[in-house]
């Protein structure tokens, strides 16, 4: 957006973008695999270019943007928004995985940790499809 922003460190950037609510948590995102840029990991120093695309897991979510603008200064969610635009493929998947797990359709709900009794029960029952 100005001139002195045309080198902003990535933790900065995706800070500024609204994606991690501090610094902090954008470098641990970054250093835990978590951000790629053009298909490679990253360092948290890293500059970003406008058109570069990045691929975020948060969560249960993984985003596919491009960046359109670069900005070090965190403001409001709608400028925070023109600084990315989401990939129509991304949007969907998301959407995709979100109504999956609405549906309950991911993961086995369980009562938690077997008891004693139970893991007995399951290892007799291993033992005997052998």
């Amino acid at each position: 957006m100005n001139d002195h922003d045309d080198k902003v460190r990535l933790d900065k950037w995706l800070w500024a973008a609204r994606f991690f609510k501090t610094r902090a948590l954008a470098k641990a995102a970054i250093e835990g695999g978590k951000v790629h840029c053009r298909g490679e990991r990253c360092k948290p120093s890293k500059e970003p270019k406008v058109g570069d695309q990045l691929v975020i897991r948060t969560g249960f979510d993984e985003r596919t943007v491009v960046i359109q603008a670069l900005s070090a200064v965190r403001r409001g969610a709608p400028e925070a928004q023109a600084l990315y635009s989401e990939t129509a493929d991304s949007i969907l998947r998301r959407e995709q995985a979100a109504a999956q797990r609405k549906a309950g359709a991911l993961g086995v709900q369980t009562d938690g940790r077997p008891s004693k009794k139970q893991r007995r029960q399951l290892h007799q029952f291993r033992d005997a499809q052998d």
